[in-house]
């Protein structure tokens, strides 16, 4: 159960109600009228409760759940206990994901500027925004409707910001264009000096100046203490519907691709450009300018040092096929055991 200090329980639902928002079937139709009164993992929900099951590999927790109702795959309806309705979905973890949001919507601040934010007089500000203690707002900067700028965020100079955008504590935007419905979490850094100098064994390093901007398309979401480098002439640019996790590094030249998804402690180099529906796991390292195709996966910790075609999985460092990596990992397996023997 949630901790009723820092989440609000809009309120309990029939199960007909959720079974309806969520494009769910209940597997029997005579329950629509249960009640449930808050999600809970299936381990610990209670009779009044709603969990959900994605994964057979947690059939047997199901198997011993006391939810009084649970989402489901279909073939998986079979392992619920008989106190359990089930409600059954080909995608249970996101009908699970628009009910809980029914039971805890998300947070709605009401509209108001704090006294203690510095916003210069040439800024725009949309209508019913939040922008709270600490904020600076420079010169010229541009804040779509409903938007909240949280506390001590620093929006820059010339920045413009589309609408329903949500600006977390410490942000801070600078060189950038953001669409609408974009949320940049904890200390996200945009459009800061890209890493780009000029070597010279006589008189050291030479800055070249970042000229290009950050283009952050509608419906992306930024993890906390991420950071996007503006372009060094063209553009970083960050696709629509995008998801980045905490701790990840985007410089400068960058250019994703839509509904990507970049797990944390990812380091993309300048000049690479990632495809369409691309998924990189944790700790992946791109070297720069290369080309990674649309719908790629790259496991966790790889190395890619060339480019990607479109629809391929890799894995390692230098990252290859999953299927040649595997083999690469068993051989050398082998070759040590073997070596092992000899010893």
């Amino acid at each position: 159960m949630a901790d009723r200090r820092f989440f609000t329980l809009a309120g309990a639902f029939p199960l007909s109600e959720l079974a309806r928002a969520t494009g769910s079937d209940l597997s029997d139709p005579s329950h629509g009228g249960l009640v449930m009164t808050d999600v809970a993992p299936l381990e610990s929900a209670e009779k009044d409760q709603l969990s959900f099951l994605d994964n057979k590999k947690y059939a047997d927790v199901f198997k011993s759940t006391k939810a009084g109702a649970c989402f489901v795959r279909p073939e998986l309806a079979q392992y619920a206990p008989s106190g359990t309705v089930c409600l059954t979905n080909k995608n249970p973890y996101k009908a699970y994901a628009v009910a809980a949001r029914m039971f805890y919507p998300p947070e709605k601040p009401e509209a108001r500027i704090a006294s203690s934010a510095v916003i210069d007089a040439s800024a725009k500000i949309g209508a019913d925004c939040t922008i709270e203690d600490g904020v600076v707002i420079g010169p010229h900067v541009q804040i779509g409707a409903r938007c909240r700028v949280q506390a001590h965020a620093v929006i820059r100079q010339g920045v413009e910001i589309g609408d329903d955008c949500d600006i977390g504590p410490h942000v801070m935007v600078s060189h950038a264009l953001i669409g609408d419905k974009v949320r940049l979490h904890h200390g996200v850094c945009v459009g800061r000096q890209g890493f780009g100098f000029a070597i010279d064994p006589a008189t050291g390093f030479t800055a070249v100046p970042q000229l290009g901007r950050v283009i952050i398309e509608s419906d992306v979401e930024i993890g906390a203490n991420t950071t996007v480098d503006r372009g060094a002439g063209p553009d970083t640019v960050i696709g629509q519907g995008t998801r980045i996790d905490n701790l990840v590094q985007i410089a400068h030249n960058v250019k994703v691709g839509k509904y990507c998804v970049i797990v944390a402690q990812v380091g993309i180099s300048g000049s690479t450009q990632v495809g369409d529906y691309t998924m990189i796991g944790g700790q992946a390292g791109l070297a720069g300018h290369i080309k990674i195709g649309s719908g790629v996966k790259i496991a966790a910790q790889s190395g890619l040092m060339r480019d990607v075609p479109d629809r391929t999985e890799v894995m390692g460092s230098p990252a290859v096929p999953i299927r040649q990596s595997m083999k690469q990992t068993a051989i050398l397996a082998k070759l040590a055991a073997k070596k092992g023997d000899e010893a």
